[in-house]
């Protein structure tokens, strides 16, 4: 796909459940960086999926947003993952400029909201009040800036080591605004927040910063706004996803 907004190349992947979708339409878990993480997810659903009195987790449609590239990560990600108006630490040309371009999360959404979305839901039976973002890194920056800013757009986030780091102050002003906003306006959404024991002590305060935020999330009384933080123990920052891939698929199926 390419997307209207800015004209951005995109492969979107698919995996569609075997079994036959309930009345109400197949769960969906859209998933970010999917060139590293689609196939993990995409196994973690047909295998446990058979099982769900056993293991929790229903067959749900995959749809992975990723792009034109056999590498698992492609540098248009630092674009489309990073928030408007923060500075992104990336290595600089010999003419000293930033050499990736960064910013273009809210475009990202757009892309997501106004035009995947609605063509996943022409072609598929998808239920719409069962939909999940999953996004590792700068992807799990995105879900967090989803979440604070177009909390309705998903019914379950969950973002793997989030580079709040990245999100500077940004994500700080948007985590308040959210914040006031669970204050009048009751959610129904669930949050993973999902960190590998051996990103303690990095010098981004990545890990420190994740559970930090999980807590005052935590602490919103009466906001309909779930948070569970899990620290996955021996797994480092990359390591971490395909045990993360397999909690996030057990955390979104229980959401009803």
């Amino acid at each position: 796909m390419r997307s209207r907004i800015e004209n951005r190349e995109y492969h979107i992947f698919i995996a569609v459940p075997v079994e036959e979708p309930p009345v109400s339409g197949y769960p969906v878990i859209y998933v970010l960086d999917a060139n590293s993480i689609f196939g993990t997810m995409v196994e973690a659903v047909r295998v446990q999926g058979r099982r769900p009195d056993k293991t929790g987790v229903v067959p749900a449609i995959i749809v992975g947003i990723g792009y034109p590239t056999e590498a698992p990560f492609h540098p248009s990600r630092f674009y489309d993952l990073t928030l408007p108006g923060t500075e992104v630490e990336l290595p600089v040309t010999p003419n000293g400029e930033a050499s990736m371009e960064s910013g273009g999360a809210e475009d990202f959404l757009s892309f997501i909201e106004d035009e995947l979305k609605p063509e996943m839901e022409r072609d598929f039976h998808i239920d719409r009040s069962r939909q999940a973002i999953f996004g590792h890194s700068l992807g799990g920056l995105f879900v967090l800036h989803t979440l604070f800013t177009r909390p309705d757009s998903f019914q379950v986030y969950v973002a793997g080591s989030p580079s709040i780091h990245w999100g500077g102050r940004v994500i700080m002003e948007e985590e308040k605004h959210f914040l006031a906003s669970t204050a009048q306006e009751q959610q129904n959404t669930r949050l993973l927040i999902g960190v590998g024991e051996l990103e303690a002590g990095h010098s981004s305060g990545m890990q420190e910063k994740a559970k930090e935020l999980a807590e005052r999330l935590t602490n919103v009384k009466d906001s309909g706004l779930h948070v569970e933080f899990r620290e996955f123990a021996d797994e480092g920052h990359i390591s971490v996803l395909p045990v993360l891939a397999s909690r996030a698929v057990r955390f979104a199926s229980v959401y009803h």
